[in-house]
């Protein structure tokens, strides 16, 4: 991954909650120069205070910024981007995570010759191991794109997309999908206690299941499919669980059930 030693202009985050928190974090392990960002928060937490000692800026009076990462809550959104205007220099560029929040908004809130890109990022963000889904405006110049995705590359990976749209979709898997993994370890859990093991053991169990089956998908060259079979032994425990899981009306259907409400959520929200 790219480091930050090289980037000399002015980075303003704007909100530094727990994924703005997170991006710093990336940032500045990955060299950026702590003089270089300003934070505007106004309840910044006292890891965000910390940082303080290092050179980064909290709330300064005044800024000219080449960059601003906007990562509020989106209800805040309507009262807080329109203030970001005089904060942007000539050529700057708009880094977006809130949910839901358009670039038409962004566009209308701020100008339409700003440079401007939306992302979506996922919470394991927060241990750098997040996946970042991005699309840029027509402003965006092939030289902004590129430091937007070192930016959003510091929680994890980035993948690009072109259509807008299919951020509702990507927002319903991979934004919503850590839910449904917790979720799993839950049920997976319940069912334990059910079979006859003691709750606590149960739940141990779940977790390092899926907290390993999940090292072991990133790890690993081989897709879903052929790890899941190659956990599967022909009539054996696995192969009985996966008839009922793989079965007309189970994972799959649910699943899908699922994704599609969410996507249809995030439709909602973006108005």
């Amino acid at each position: 991954m790219a480091g930050l030693h090289d980037f000399t202009d002015t980075l303003v985050l704007v909100g530094a909650g727990k994924m703005g928190g997170a991006m710093l974090d990336g940032w500045l392990a990955l060299g950026l120069d702590p003089a270089k960002v300003a934070i505007l928060e106004p309840t910044p937490s006292p890891e965000i205070m910390a940082s303080q000692a290092r050179g980064v800026r909290i709330n300064p009076p005044a800024i000219d910024a080449s960059i601003v990462v906007i990562a509020i809550k989106p209800q805040e959104a309507a009262t807080v981007v329109p203030g970001l205007k005089p904060l942007l220099g000539a050529g700057a560029l708009v880094v977006s995570i809130m949910a839901g929040k358009t670039l038409g908004f962004l566009q209308s809130a701020l100008s339409s010759d700003i440079a401007i890109v939306r992302a979506m990022p996922n919470t394991p963000a927060a241990i750098g191991r997040g996946i970042t889904v991005a699309v840029a405006n027509p402003k965006v110049t092939p030289e902004q794109r590129a430091l937007a995705d070192r930016l959003l590359a510091a929680v994890g990976a980035v993948e690009w997309v072109e259509d807008e749209a299919l951020l509702d979709a990507v927002t319903a898997v991979s934004g919503s999908g850590p839910a449904y993994v917790f979720l799993l370890a839950e049920s997976l859990a319940r069912a334990g206690a059910a079979a006859g093991l003691p709750v606590e053991l149960a739940a141990r169990l779940a977790r390092a299941t899926v907290s390993g089956s999940g090292e072991l998908l990133h790890r690993s060259a081989l897709d879903a499919a052929t790890l899941r079979a190659n956990v599967t032994s022909p009539g054996g425990t696995t192969a009985a669980a996966l008839g009922v899981l793989m079965a007309a009306d189970g994972l799959d259907p649910l699943l899908a059930k699922a994704v599609a409400a969410a996507t249809l959520r995030s439709k909602e929200l973006a108005g």
